[in-house]
Order: C-alpha cells, then structure tokens, then sequence
C-alpha cells in the first residue's frame, strides 16, 4: 500500500522535505513506519516524544494499523509541550530503570548503566550525605558535549542519556547515570568509563562531603583535557 507522510517542525528540517511518499506492506502498524523512516534516514530519533495523526486523528499505539491512501502526520509535542530530555540535571532520585526504557528500541540489544553511588565511608573517612550544586544551564550543556563526544569515538552507539541529580543525597543513593545503548555491547562499557571521567572533569557540578567531622567541598581531578584554571 502506499501513504502519504507530513513532516512538520524539527521533522521538517530532519527529512528536508515536509511531504513523502511511501509503499509499506498492507499489514503495516504505525511502528512499521516509525521503523521505516528510521531506516531510511538515520538522523531520524524517534525514540523522543513523537505525535502521530492519521487522517487528522491521533493515533492510539504503535499497533494502529495503516490502510491505502492514508495521510500520517509525524511531529514533535506541539508548543508548550515537553520533549524527552537525554542529558539534564535533576533533584528528583535517579532510576536506572526509566533510563533504560528512554533508551530502549527494536534494533538495541545492549543498554549498559553506570551508576554513582554515594559511599559511607572514603578510606578512613566517614560521610554522612553529600551536598551537591551545578551550574545548571552550562552542566546540561557540557553533559550533552560528552554525550556527542562519546558517540564519535563509539560510533556504534546509537543513543545516550546522561542525568546528574543535585541537592541533599543519602548514603546509598545515586548521584550520577550515564545510559549508553546499541546494537551490541562491544565498546559500551569504555564508552561508560570515558563519559563518568569527562563529567568529572568539565561538567560545573560541585560537592561537598558532610561527616562527624565537619563538611568540606571536593575539588575534582585536572588534566591536560581540563578547562583552563585562572
């Protein structure tokens, strides 16, 4: 069968056209579709939040089915919306589990997680929770340069989300996430290890160890990829 697709907004700029046509097989669902463009355009993401109108009705789920001549019309939430976020900053608790479902598709057979931990105890050193601040704007910005970075030196990673929570954490709870998925897991795991590293070394988070002895703020590693220090 064939349809019509419309293109609209950043998906407009993405296909550099506003208007296709495509034959798909007469079974073919929504998620057949999404899939296909995908495919066909690798700059595609369709992973974020996406609409779909058929025939100038929403569609209910990836299962609604497609017919001849249908007109399908793909597009971002509309103003006013929120898109899906892949590197941000947070003071809600992280969850590895909603990090992997952001990063979850068809064609993804490895999501590798790290995960930071805030620890109890550093040596001889006992801490009672971490106080942690970030220059929020530039932190997600610098979080999304480490997301790119990763994906030119591992170019078989197809997706990334990096999220860095602030505010008071407890003993136990996680500070840092760094998602990385792909086809395979070969090179995930370095992937991981590079990103935690830059974060430390250029992202503006700061945190300061709060124990039995008193509080002090902790200064991060420096190295010839550091920012300058004036």
């Amino acid at each position: 069968m064939r349809i019509t697709v419309k293109l609209f907004a950043a998906l407009r700029d993405v296909f550099q056209n506003n208007t296709l046509e495509l034959d798909l097989p007469d079974d073919a669902t929504v998620q057949d579709l999404v899939s296909r463009l995908r495919e066909d355009t690798p700059a595609f993401n369709a992973d974020g939040a996406l609409h779909v109108a058929i025939n100038k009705k929403y569609a209910d789920s990836w299962e609604t089915p497609l017919h001849e001549g249908d007109e399908v019309a793909i597009f971002p939430p509309v103003a006013g919306g929120q898109q899906q976020r892949r590197f941000w900053i947070t003071r809600d608790p992280l969850s590895a589990d909603a990090l992997a479902t952001m990063l979850t598709a068809p064609e993804r057979g490895a999501i590798v997680i790290f995960s930071g931990i805030v620890r109890g105890t550093t040596g001889d050193l006992e801490t009672d929770h971490l106080e942690y601040e970030a220059y929020e704007e530039m932190a997600a910005a610098m979080l999304a340069q480490i997301g790119a970075e990763v994906q030119e030196k591992w170019p078989q990673i197809l997706d990334i989300a990096i999220v860095h929570r602030v505010g008071r954490l407890e003993v136990g709870e996680s500070s840092v996430m760094i998602a990385v998925a792909a086809a395979h897991r070969q090179g995930m795991f370095e992937a991981c290890s590079y990103a935690i590293e830059r974060l430390k070394r250029i992202v503006p988070v700061w945190k300061k160890e709060v124990g039995p002895d008193g509080s002090y703020w902790v200064e991060g590693p420096r190295g010839e990829d550091s920012p300058a220090t004036f």
